[in-house]
């Protein structure tokens, strides 16, 4: 399995691609957070990151599929994937062992945004005048949030073996399980269902961590959506 998360890593860092997604990614934030005058936090005049964590589950959206589009359907396209099923893995071990790998890329694009903890730190006034447990908090759900995305990604890749068409089903689903029960629960404001509804959405339940209080509850919910969509990928790969 470590050879697989090796060989993934490598085939993610081994073409200009993927240098080019996490520079886009990186680049948008920076924008975000210090450029644009309607989201800088120079501009906002508070030692506060909300703008960081506010716009990167928009960005995820669609970089996190762009990572794992090809991990499954590139291999079936290419022919390699019959090599690997002969491999001494088991369908799990290497659906587990490509997920660390998207997972790893996924906390490699977002430790840089650590810098952007210190500088603030040393901006406010006086020094350290920031909440560093919301942040952890928000940084933690940022986290989770890409870790099932990539979930989704995957299990968008073992779908086809078109990896633009794996690209599209995984950011429209991330859309959705994101923003979509949230803009449901809106909608079904006055019904007895909106805590139901909103109880499903990923961005309630970010939002619940952002605040700085990590709760069982959020960890069991994340954990709950991967773990179901590693089972679902897998089973989908002995099907296949």
């Amino acid at each position: 399995m470590i050879s697989l998360v090796y060989k993934e890593f490598n085939a993610f860092f081994n073409h200009l691609t993927g240098y080019l997604i996490i520079s886009v990614f990186l680049v948008a934030l920076g924008l975000l957070v210090w450029v644009f005058p309607e989201t800088s936090v120079l501009t906002y005049g508070f030692a506060d990151l909300e703008a960081l964590f506010v716009y990167t589950p928009y960005v995820f959206v669609f970089m996190v599929p762009a990572i794992t589009m090809r991990m499954i359907s590139e291999e079936k396209k290419s022919g390699t994937w019959e090599l690997l099923m002969t491999a001494p893995l088991k369908p799990h071990q290497i659906v587990i062992s490509k997920y660390i790998a998207a997972v790893v890329v996924i906390t490699l694009a977002v430790l840089p945004t650590w810098l952007y903890y210190f500088s603030i730190y040393q901006l406010g006034a006086p020094v350290g005048n920031i909440d560093t447990a919301g942040f952890l908090g928000s940084f933690l759900g940022m986290l989770l949030i890409g870790a099932v995305f990539a979930a989704i990604g995957l299990f968008s890749s073992a779908l086809t073996d078109n990896q633009i068409t794996a690209f599209v089903i995984g950011a429209f689903l991330s859309f959705v399980l994101y923003f979509g029960f949230t803009a449901l629960a809106d909608i079904l404001s006055t019904s007895s269902l909106v805590l139901l509804v909103e109880d499903l959405s990923l961005g309630y339940h970010y939002e619940s961590m952002s605040r700085g209080v990590i709760a069982s509850g959020d960890v069991y919910y994340f954990l709950g959506w991967i773990i179901s969509l590693i089972i679902v990928t897998t089973l989908l790969i002995r099907k296949r």
